[in-house]
């Protein structure tokens, strides 16, 4: 009996191990001609090659981007610019001027002066009573007339329109 016992717990066992065998179903993929009932391939709704919305919207926003070159600058009103009146700042000739004196800070407060246009400008002021330096903005020539008034001692200056 325990024989028996023993069998059939084997048998139950070795069933459990065994690997089970699948049954698919396959359908077929197209009905026949007979006009039978089978599994079909389902039809879209929408026919190939139909726009619908959404790609009519890209095919637009697509060639908005077309036209608008990014390389292109965006065009703004232009604008107008005028130059800044220019003035000329002078040199008074005074017969009290230190030349060394003058001449350095010439080239000190006037940064585009070199030592021989320094000397040249020093020579006409002191002839003719006044020497051009040179033509700036106004700002730019109060500055120059004013760092060379502060200077030790004052050198004299004056700004002239560049049109009188």
């Amino acid at each position: 009996m325990l024989r028996l016992l023993l069998v059939a717990l084997l048998a139950t066992l070795s069933q459990g191990f065994v690997a089970p065998q699948r049954r698919t179903f396959l359908a077929p993929l197209s009905m026949s001609d007979s006009g039978s009932e089978s599994a079909a391939i389902a039809k879209p709704s929408i026919k190939l090659g139909q726009k619908t919305a959404l790609v009519t919207d890209t095919v637009q926003k697509v060639e908005l981007r077309k036209r608008k070159q990014t390389g292109d600058p965006v065009t703004r009103k232009e604008e107008n610019f005028e130059d800044a009146p220019l003035f000329k700042v002078m040199l008074l000739g005074d017969d009290d001027y230190d030349t060394s004196h003058v001449i350095e800070r010439l080239c000190a407060v006037m940064e585009d002066l070199d030592e021989d246009a320094a000397v040249t400008i020093y020579q006409a002021a002191q002839s003719t009573g006044k020497a051009m330096c040179g033509k700036y903005p106004m700002e730019h020539a109060e500055v120059y007339k004013e760092q060379l008034l502060r200077s030790e001692p004052m050198i004299f200056s004056d700004l002239e329109d560049e049109n009188e």
